[in-house]
């Protein structure tokens, strides 16, 4: 008797490699997660961000989101110079180019969302980062994406918005989903752990320190 196929299965099949067990080839859960980043891209995912997180949004919930912005700005950056810089090819460009233009729909969705609430979104940091090739950089990559969704996982309980915590989310589920293609990259297991260690602010903020141009 053949298992019933599940939501995602039947409404995005590529999607599938992704919800299996430890048994997948690691190169088809590479493509997996590029098809999630695909489908969870700038036209899915921004409109519905925007419009859950301005539905019903706080003070504290703003200073939260401009927190967001912060590493969406730096992933952003990231991605963008990598594309440029990285000397990037094949399934590794496939994948970075995906990733990046998820961090800038992330970008576009959470400045928006804090204008709509009143707010003033922060501006961008000057970056700058330490690789010197394409190992360095997915490395440097893996660093990254584990440190912000640790952060969207801390931040997560101080939310005081029903909506703005569901579409926050929306958003930690495709940063997780960056996390473990670069870690399957680098070699390593996606998901090494059953819990993730939720970070907070301080620690985020030193995390991502030696990145920020004073």
């Amino acid at each position: 008797m053949t298992e019933p196929k599940t939501n995602t299965e039947l409404t995005h099949p590529e999607l599938a490699a992704i919800e299996v067990d430890g048994t997948e080839r690691s190169d088809v859960l590479m493509k997996g997660a590029l098809a999630a980043g695909a489908v969870f891209g700038l036209g899915a995912i921004g409109p519905f961000v925007r419009k859950a997180m301005a539905a019903n949004g706080s003070k504290g919930d703003i200073e939260i989101l401009n927190y967001a912005l912060t590493l969406e700005y730096l992933e952003s950056a990231f991605y963008a110079e990598a594309l440029k810089k990285a000397g990037l090819s094949g399934d590794l460009k496939q994948l970075v180019t995906t990733i990046s233009t998820d961090e800038d729909a992330h970008v576009k969705a959470l400045t928006q969302t804090i204008k709509d609430l009143g707010g003033k979104p922060v501006k961008a940091p000057r970056v700058e980062f330490p690789y010197s090739d394409t190992a360095g950089f997915t490395a440097l990559a893996e660093t990254i994406e584990n440190v912000g969704v640790s952060a969207y996982n801390g931040a997560a309980p101080m939310i005081s918005s029903k909506d703005v915590l569901e579409a926050a989310g929306s958003i930690v589920q495709v940063e997780a989903r960056h996390a473990a293609a670069i870690a399957l990259q680098n070699g390593n297991q996606p998901a090494p752990d059953a819990f993730d260690k939720p970070m907070t602010e301080a620690q985020v903020l030193k995390a991502v320190q030696p990145f920020l141009v004073s």
